[in-house]
């Protein structure tokens, strides 16, 4: 093991950062160096993100990074997955569409019209969710205008680079790579896409190219700084840096999406694991994520948002999470995955149409409704991990949760609760860590399988432990 830094660009639905990781000997350390906020921007034709903004803010944090730390060794980049630019003759047409646009139901029609979705998961394994990114392209009118279709990371590292290419854990996540790791030639035929359009597949730690000199002019990089590939879907990043000890643990990537699962050797592809709608996404050296996504802490989020216009005051979420701990009177549950929760909106209204739906008592206060939102969450991940071991007959004896739910310790202590299993919390920056770690074992500062990769995690960040209580 050597001593050297890397740079981590990760990329998030409501935010993105750009930290530099430092490795030494049996020590791992992130330096924040730059942060900013990214989020959905509306226009006549839809949702849409900001690309070209949010590649500005990554040039200002790599300018600060060059700044600190002229030796930067990699740059990796990893972000939200199934949102695509399309591209033509070098030139993005549009900024990408947003997941959460409802164009996506046109394209659901059409691909189950000429795949019907059971074939589908035989052949690609994901649970179905209305924005993968073979329902978004079949809802796209200028996808034969097109000559590539570049995901979010791959279209960072293409304005960073020039070079193009489809990393594989974040491509599993289009619907369109066959069981095998390809691309599934076959299926691209029959949905009527344009195969050229589709890179060339690349695994993590795969070297991608060194910086544009005006890349390197303006930033003060290295022209020899090279960006490589990492686990570029940020789930895949920050599975990497939990720091699992046994393969009978649970994860939860928690931030505005939960995603709940385990770590397998291959996918769980029966007719139980479709019908519970649980998918099998790439993970970094061949592994096989197989999880569930819950919708998340974006029904806190988007509640808090919903208050502050109303109100025209800034909540202090801090003190409403301690209000929601102080909650005696028991709270009402409903199912977070229910597709109404998924649009930007008034979510305390939707959540209350849905209890009393059910014939539940709406809560009154904010407070409650944190509450509530927070048992609905921690029901959700404990019905998920069950249902995972249940699935992959693999018995979990513990749960992580990684990301910035970790930090919410009711949710947390509400999840060991349910789940009746321990849970421990941490790191928070999971994602930027697995990004380091990728990068590092790639330029030869680390060396080792996974497990060798968490026990540095494990080492460097201890987690907190949640004990279940009796209910």
């Amino acid at each position: 093991m050597s001593t050297g830094t890397v740079a981590a660009v990760d990329l998030g639905a409501t935010s993105g950062r750009v930290m530099l990781g430092h490795v030494a000997p049996h020590q791992l350390r992130l330096e924040p160096v730059h942060r900013f906020p990214n989020g959905p921007t509306s226009t006549d034709d839809g949702l849409h993100w900001d690309a070209t903004g949010l590649f500005r803010s990554v040039l200002t944090g790599l300018t600060e990074a060059a700044r600190r730390e002229p030796a930067i060794q990699s740059i990796g980049i990893d972000s939200w997955a199934v949102d695509y630019a399309l591209m033509s003759d070098g030139r993005m047409l549009s900024e990408p569409f947003h997941y959460r646009d409802d164009r996506t139901a046109r394209g659901v029609a059409a691909v189950h019209g000429r795949v019907p979705f059971a074939e589908l998961y035989a052949q690609n394994g994901l649970q179905f969710l209305p924005f993968n990114t073979l329902y978004q392209l079949a809802a796209d009118a200028r996808l034969h205008d097109a000559d590539s279709v570049l995901l979010i990371p791959d279209l960072l590292a293409h304005w960073l680079t020039g070079a193009r290419g489809a990393e594989v854990t974040n491509a599993s996540t289009t619907g369109l790579l066959s069981r095998d790791g390809a691309w599934n030639d076959d299926l691209v035929a029959r949905l009527g896409f344009p195969r050229g359009v589709f890179p060339p597949l690349v695994e993590p730690g795969t070297l991608l190219g060194t910086v544009l000199p005006a890349i390197a002019a303006e930033t003060g990089l290295s022209p020899q700084t090279p960006v490589t590939a990492v686990g570029s879907h940020d789930t895949a990043s920050a599975v990497v840096a939990v720091p699992m000890t046994t393969p009978n643990a649970a994860w939860i990537s928690c931030g505005t999406w939960g995603l709940v699962g385990l770590e397998l050797d291959s996918p769980v592809l029966t007719d139980a694991s479709r019908q519970a709608n649980f998918t099998n996404e790439g993970g970094v050296d061949g592994r096989v994520r197989f999880l569930h996504n819950v919708m998340g802490l974006w029904l806190l989020s988007e509640s808090v948002r919903t208050w502050e216009r109303e109100s025209a005051e800034v909540i202090d979420l801090a003190a409403l999470l301690a209000q929601a701990a102080a909650v005696t009177t028991p709270m009402p549950v409903f199912d977070a995955d229910d597709p109404r929760f998924l649009q930007p909106g008034d979510m305390p209204a939707r959540i209350a149409d849905v209890l009393t739906e059910q014939g539940k008592p709406v809560p009154r206060t904010k407070a409650e409704f944190v509450r509530c939102i927070l048992e609905s969450l921690a029901d959700a991940f404990a019905r998920a991990v069950h249902t995972a071991s249940d699935l992959a007959s693999v018995p979990v004896s513990v749960v992580h949760i990684v990301g910035g739910g970790s930090l919410n310790t009711l949710l947390c202590q509400l999840t060991a609760d349910r789940a009746g299993l321990p849970v421990l919390a941490g790191p928070v920056e999971a994602t930027a860590l697995g990004n380091v770690l990728v990068q590092a074992r790639a330029v030869g500062l680390i060396d080792g399988d996974l497990e060798s990769l968490r026990a540095l995690v494990a080492t460097s960040f201890e987690p907190v432990r949640y004990t279940p209580s009796s209910r």
